[in-house]
């Protein structure tokens, strides 16, 4: 490579030999291009070793980019103030200018234009800094799956929450034939200029900018993770685009097995739920298993739907993780095994505390604001700084959890689907749990249409929906109505296509309380696994089938011992006919919006079913009480 001296110059020899041990010119180049643009001082390079791991761990530590806690194997990060969410703004995608009229709904920049900026910034950016190499993959080594990655990043609390957060790769690199040794995603990230707290300083320069057309992404000036950690939603919205052109699906979306002891079986599912709506509830229910919490690939193997999560941790919020709602996740993140958390407080007695813990919160320590805090304080705005911010987020390995389901997020084939689910937050309008008549309308009518509905005052006016297809839309790197169709078209070669079920754990009575407990989604999820096995009856909806009043009393009574009355049945499976037309609609508004280009059979389809519910409340009236229509 031309870049071997200089390479040299920077490496130690172990650390060179690991890297010309890939014989992959395209990584040595990759290492090459940004030692010599970005300026390091040092690189270390990185196999699978638990020794690299804990070199990784120790230095996040010794820079200042973590801090142990009382538990010793808990640390604690904190990124500035302006640093505390992704970065919409300037997130953006790097467009050829023969594609910019294709993906002008998306935040896009000029190519050229783009990666001159970028690269502007990223001049040595590294300067007198030491960085890390490591390699990883989004889902099982040596898989059909597999996504080999490569990160390149000078800030060491990265690498350590992708070391937790995926598996290792530098063996599958190794390993990896000619003919596939130049498809791989590489992130390129620095943190830049660091204030004593090890924040960034040079928040006005932060980008990130994505270039799909090469699976590359360059993150500059920033920490919070959502904005650094390479193979989270970088690595997603690169997925996305290269399974629209490969035929497979990367989705924003769990993947569990639910559990029906009974009859000595498990049925997975994968279920996408815009953020509060209920998705790591979902995953987490108690006595069913998980296999991931976020992201997940689909492939066609062998006419069979399966699919795998991409990631081997969690990084979760942790605001209203307690002990009553979150008991897996709250057992765990006491216990001292290895956790890093983010933005919360650090008290005097070494323990982090957040909004929505339950525990008897400490007056003063540090958090995200400073060294200073204490209960009241305020920012420049006089606003008041809570303890912990209201993203603060913990990284923490799935294995931990008791419910994790080894051996199928361990199947390099993947696990069989056989139940998609969908949710969303509205008040009004979707019954608990409903199952589409069709693979097709599963897409237009569950996932095209899902919502988010705001909840209180301080989000701005209250019961407003926000559009949220295939709760995706902040990552999706082509134009949605082709993701769409690919959605659609996926299932087309399979032998068997799941079900497609919505699920609304937030209708709400007339009284304006909750229909039913948070622990309700326990009956909704193995009705579904009932009707995947075919042991229910359904009746039908406009929109689908609903359950029969005798099993869902039965199953309340089984998983939750309740007594469910049919007052409560009739009034939560009523099809609401306005409420329905006047959710599609938006759905047309929106997907306008977004995409000028979406092809007419998504809204023919759409007015199709307005003009079926139309007809039906004509006949029936606006409310059409279950098994009436």
């Amino acid at each position: 490579s031309k870049y071997t001296d200089l390479l040299k110059s920077k490496m130690s020899e172990a650390s060179f030999n690991k890297l010309a041990a890939l014989e992959n010119q395209k990584v040595m180049d990759f290492v090459g291009q940004f030692a010599d643009h970005c300026n390091p001082a040092t690189i270390y390079v990185c196999d699978d070793s638990k020794e690299d791991e804990q070199y990784i761990r120790e230095q996040a530590v010794a820079k200042g980019e973590e801090f142990v806690l009382a538990r010793d194997n808990q640390t604690i990060h904190w990124d500035g103030p302006s640093d505390q969410a992704r970065d919409k703004v300037n997130t953006r995608y790097l467009v050829y200018k023969e594609n910019l009229e294709r993906m002008k709904s998306l935040n896009s920049v000029e190519y050229n234009e783009g990666l001159e900026e970028i690269m502007s910034i990223a001049k040595n950016n590294m300067a007198g800094k030491d960085v890390v190499v490591k390699f990883f993959c989004e889902g099982p080594a040596f898989s059909k799956f597999t996504m080999p990655c490569v990160q390149f990043t000078d800030s060491w609390y990265v690498a350590h929450s992708e070391t937790i957060l995926y598996r290792p790769a530098y063996e599958h690199f190794k390993a990896m034939k000619d003919e596939e040794k130049d498809e791989f995603f590489r992130f390129i990230h620095s943190a830049g200029e660091l204030d004593e707290r090890g924040c960034c300083v040079n928040i006005d320069k932060r980008r990130i900018y994505m270039d799909t057309q090469n699976n590359i992404v360059y993150s500059m000036n920033a920490q919070y993770a959502g904005n650094t950690v390479g193979l989270k939603k970088h690595s997603m919205r690169l997925a996305i685009n290269k399974g629209g052109q490969e035929g497979w699906l990367c989705e924003h979306m769990f993947v569990m097995a639910c559990v029906n002891e009974e009859k000595g079986r498990k049925t997975y599912f994968t279920g996408a739920y815009p953020s509060a709506c209920g998705k790591t509830s979902t995953a987490m229910i108690p006595g069913e298993q998980i296999v991931g919490d976020d992201i997940a690939y689909f492939r066609n193997m062998d006419g069979e739907f399966r699919a795998v999560n991409v990631e081997q941790g969690i990084f979760g919020i942790i605001k209203d993780v307690n002990e009553k709602d979150d008991p897996v996740i709250f057992e765990n993140l006491n216990k001292n095994q290895e956790v890093i958390y983010s933005n919360v407080l650090r008290a005097e007695d070494n323990l982090p505390y957040w909004l929505g813990s339950g525990l008897d919160t400490p007056k003063k320590g540090d958090n995200f604001s400073g060294k200073d805090w204490y209960e009241g304080k305020k920012d420049a705005k006089g606003n008041e700084i809570k303890c912990a911010h209201g993203n603060a987020r913990y990284t923490m390995r799935l294995d931990y959890l008791d419910n994790f389901d080894k051996a199928g997020y361990e199947d390099t084939n993947g696990v069989l689907v056989e139940g998609v689910l969908y949710g969303g937050r509205d008040s009004d309008t979707t019954v608990p749990v409903e199952e589409s008549a069709s693979w097709e309308e599963g897409i237009l009518l569950k996932a095209c249409t899902l919502e988010s509905e705001t909840t209180s005052a301080t989000l701005g006016a209250e019961g407003v929906r926000t559009p949220s297809p295939m709760a995706n839309m902040d990552f999706l790197s082509y134009p949605l109505g082709e993701y769409t169709l690919n959605n659609i078209n996926f299932v087309k070669d399979l032998k068997e296509v799941p079900k497609v079920f919505s699920t609304n754990y937030f209708l709400r009575t007339k009284d304006g309380d909750f229909c039913t407990s948070k622990l309700a989604k326990k009956v909704w999820v193995h009705w579904a696994e009932g009707r995947v096995q075919g042991e229910y009856d359904a009746i039908a909806t406009p929109t689908g089938k609903i359950p029969v009043y005798e099993d869902l009393k039965d199953l309340f009574k089984k998983y939750l011992d309740e007594d469910y009355t049919r007052e409560e049945y009739t009034y939560q499976f009523t099809f609401r006919c306005s409420k329905w037309i006047e959710k599609l609609e938006r759905s047309k508004v929106y997907f306008k919006k977004m995409d000028e280009f979406c092809p007419e059979i998504v809204f023919a389809k759409w007015d199709n079913f307005i003009k079926k519910i139309s007809d039906a409340k004509a006949k029936y009236g606006d409310e059409i009480l279950p098994g009436k229509f």
